[in-house]
């Protein structure tokens, strides 16, 4: 996988943003602060049309294990995920946990991240 992954999905800007944070609760992922892109921008006198929010998400067993490893590893949590509009298409994105726990050479860091990965990947699947 790159950095980034992400899913197509026909379902509205709504029903895919409250698609994946059913499907990440049943993955025991709980969101812990959304950024609304259109809104934030908008309060701050830009403008911008569009649907794009940014997922902070989190399992804390698992960020509890990473951290326990190495504190520093702690700079790439809570995951971010996003549900955004480009050119007319829905989509549901990732940063790879696999890729950012990767910078710290650790076998036992990047088996989590991959374990995160693939968690949070067929969230999106689910979601979609």
């Amino acid at each position: 996988m790159d950095i980034k992954y992400k899913v197509k999905t026909e379902k509205s800007y709504e029903e895919a943003l409250e698609a994946l944070k059913k499907s990440l609760k049943e993955k025991s992922f709980g969101v812990l602060w959304e950024l609304d892109f259109e809104e934030t921008l908008k309060s701050k006198g830009l403008e911008f049309e569009g649907n794009f929010k940014i997922l902070e998400v989190c399992n804390p067993k698992q960020a509890k294990e990473i951290l326990t490893i190495n504190m520093e590893a702690g700079l790439f949590l809570p995951c971010k995920m996003a549900i955004f509009e480009d050119k007319g298409q829905m989509f549901i994105g990732l940063v790879s946990p696999k890729e950012l726990m990767g910078v710290f050479k650790d076998d036992k860091l990047s088996e989590i991240g991959s374990r995160i990965e693939h968690e949070l990947m067929a969230a999106m699947e689910e979601a979609k």
